[in-house]
């Protein structure tokens, strides 16, 4: 059970007259051309704010630009491993359809072009081009210093000082009035603690180093944990690994059902230990000798760039503590994070987070006292102790998320989560569970479909995307 999200408008909190004489124009960092920093850059941008977007990359996109290269240390725990950005694997479709995934009013329908992929949940070249025209669309790449570094951030005196290597290696600084940091959470491999794994003598790799199946190939592999990667990357390896032995937490016996009639795939609870001849056991006696283990296990939060003299720590990744996990009430509004919370719908997330923000910025919005801001915090952590919630999980929405936009929403002023897009959000996560191979192919959404592409009228002028050949790919 999911710990109750603390969503409840604050009393404290309002927000202001939209009266320019009381609004203010900051100097504002946006660290991360990502997904998330390009929206933020609009949101910013829109409320008056001067922006600087820092990419140390030479393109928009952040985790959206795929690599068919991987690190050095395939399990990604070496720290002088070669480093790359990208967990994207060759294949990878999205698991949301595109009516959930674009901004309000630039939303993600199909388009006309070379290259372009139509179908209502694309490829990831696909969302990469959606980022490009928005970036486009809203002069954001104007706003970015590409093959900029971050390397380090620090309050002093009031402003924040950033330090930043350019593309010749020159290391200068530059201070600002706040800075939003929007680095994702895709690059950092979390790893499954498995006794006696520093004898095991198979091979051992992280989810974001996985590109295709074909290394698999005749192997026996278990793949760890059974969330979006473990689920897509298990599917791809049917028919190329001899074996598929999947290890999770959470197996449930409805999925076990799914598998079975998969003669080379069977579904385990978390392995207990690993052994130098080669075998691994599970929790549930079951041996099996293996070649490769895949783990499937997420990713950790990190800032290496940002000091803040303890006040802001990654701990059992949890990044805290933050109200409405965005802002760290001792350092606010100077300092804010977007994009942290996961099992949600990026863009139009990092959309209301990005806008909050903005608000907060320029005084259109009235954050409560920061003792009143980290007793909130305080009292939802107590809530997800309460609930069995474990820590790491702390910026988990699920079943939250619509409770969490709203809040968003009407802090910021802006229209509440439309019906549609919660039914939706719902109805994919139901057919995704109940058919793994073919809901990206097979729905029965179509009415909720129309719905968003009635809404999506009044933004685009696109004939494709108000007829209903969404509907027929």
């Amino acid at each position: 059970m999911l710990a109750p999200l603390n969503c409840q408008p604050s009393p404290q909190l309002s927000t202001m007259p939209n009266s320019q004489s009381q609004l203010a124009s900051r100097h504002v960092a946006v660290i991360g051309a990502g997904a998330g920093g390009i929206v933020v850059a609009r949101e910013l941008s829109r409320e008056g704010h001067r922006v600087v977007v820092f990419e140390r990359n030479s393109q928009i996109g952040g985790t959206w630009v795929y690599s068919p290269e991987i690190e050095s240390d395939p399990l990604g725990v070496n720290p002088d491993r070669t480093r790359i950005h990208s967990s994207l694997y060759k294949s990878l479709r999205t698991n949301l359809p595109r009516e959930l995934m674009g901004v309000r009013d630039y939303p993600f329908v199909p388009r006309e072009g070379e290259d372009r992929d139509p179908r209502r949940f694309p490829g990831h070249r696909e969302v990469l081009k959606y980022l490009e025209d928005f970036a486009n669309e809203f002069g954001i790449c104007e706003l970015v210093r590409f093959r900029t570094e971050v390397v380090f951030v620090v309050l002093e005196l009031g402003k924040w000082r950033i330090r930043f290597r350019c593309e010749n290696g020159a290391v200068d600084e530059e201070t600002f009035d706040a800075v939003v940091v929007c680095v994702g959470n895709f690059s950092l491999p979390r790893v499954a603690e498995i006794p006696g794994i520093d004898e095991w003598p198979g091979e051992q790799m992280h989810s974001h180093n996985y590109r295709s199946p074909e290394p698999f190939r005749g192997k026996v592999v278990v793949v760890i944990g059974y969330s979006s990667s473990g689920t897509d990357i298990s599917q791809e390896l049917i028919g190329v690994a001899k074996e598929i032995h999947i290890a999770w937490k959470s197996a449930k016996t409805e999925l076990l059902d799914t598998q079975s009639s998969i003669n080379s795939v069977s579904l385990h609870p978390m392995i207990e230990s690993v052994h130098k001849d080669g075998r691994v056991v599970f929790q549930d006696g079951c041996i099996v000798s293996v070649d490769v283990i895949l783990h499937c296990t997420g990713y950790k939060y990190d800032y290496p760039f940002l000091e803040t003299n303890g006040i802001v720590t990654v701990n059992e990744n949890r990044v805290g503590p933050l109200y409405k996990h965005v802002f760290p009430p001792a350092l606010a509004p100077g300092l804010s994070f977007v994009g942290l919370p996961f099992k949600a719908v990026p863009l139009p997330l990092f959309e209301l987070q990005g806008n909050w923000v903005a608000g907060v910025l320029s005084n259109r919005i009235a954050l409560p006292s920061k003792e009143e801001m980290l007793a909130d915090v305080r009292a939802f952590y107590a809530a997800l102790e309460a609930s069995g919630k474990p820590k790491h999980l702390t910026h988990e929405l699920g079943d939250s998320l619509p409770a969490y936009m709203n809040w968003l929403a009407a802090t910021c002023g802006r229209p509440a989560y439309e019906e549609w897009r919660k039914e939706m959000y719902i109805a994919t996560n139901i057919n995704r569970l109940a058919n793994l191979e073919s809901f990206r192919d097979v729905w029965h959404d179509d009415e909720l479909s129309r719905q968003a592409y009635e809404e999506f009228s009044k933004f685009t002028t696109n004939e494709r995307s108000q007829n209903n050949s969404h509907m027929n790919v």
